[in-house]
């Protein structure tokens, strides 16, 4: 069950002092019902695999401003995107995210699949770990489908300090000395 005291809370501090990134709808644009754009949402989720957000933020425009949408992103060659990636290293995640870019305007349109069952049938969308579990995840969430919520690497770390603070406190102590 959800604790919506702490939900509130979280919630409330994000609207304060939520970090402006080019991928992201502020949050007074949300409460107002602009809703975040799938794409940008999921080139931003690929590019920050292993990768610092001011390592990906010139890389994001450069992207954005050649193929403002999957549809046109599709249709690049494969050394482009290569070349437009380079430096940003782990090359497999830009060969993955153009196979995806085919597969969802060829499987779906160019509209980024509904369910996690489709999302998980595509490209580049397969991870044997937690991390690629929250990312799957945080797409369906993204889109306000099925019920999810987002889930951040920064929660799960959270999540993760809690669940070893009920049974080391003293570690959770010391963590703290450290972070803050």
């Amino acid at each position: 069950m959800r604790d919506l005291k702490l939900s509130d809370g979280l919630l409330d501090w994000y609207d304060t002092h939520a970090r402006e990134m080019p991928w992201r709808v502020p949050p007074a644009q949300s409460k107002a019902g602009l809703r975040p754009d799938p794409y940008r949402i999921w080139l931003s989720e690929v590019m920050l695999q292993q990768t610092t957000v001011a390592a990906v933020s010139k890389y994001f425009h450069a992207f954005i401003t050649r193929w403002p949408t999957v549809s046109a992103l599709s249709s690049a060659a494969d050394e482009a995107v290569m070349a437009e990636w380079a430096g940003l290293g782990y090359y497999a995640r830009a060969r993955n995210l153009l196979k995806c870019a085919r597969v969802v305007v060829a499987d779906f349109g160019g509209r980024f699949p509904q369910t996690e069952a489709e999302l998980l049938g595509v490209p580049g969308v397969f991870f044997a770990c937690d991390a690629g579990d929250m990312q799957e995840h945080d797409r369906a969430a993204a889109k306000a489908e099925e019920g999810k919520e987002p889930l951040h690497g920064d929660v799960v770390a959270c999540q993760r300090l809690w669940f070893v603070g009920r049974f080391f406190p003293l570690l959770v102590e010391r963590f703290e000395c450290i972070a803050w």
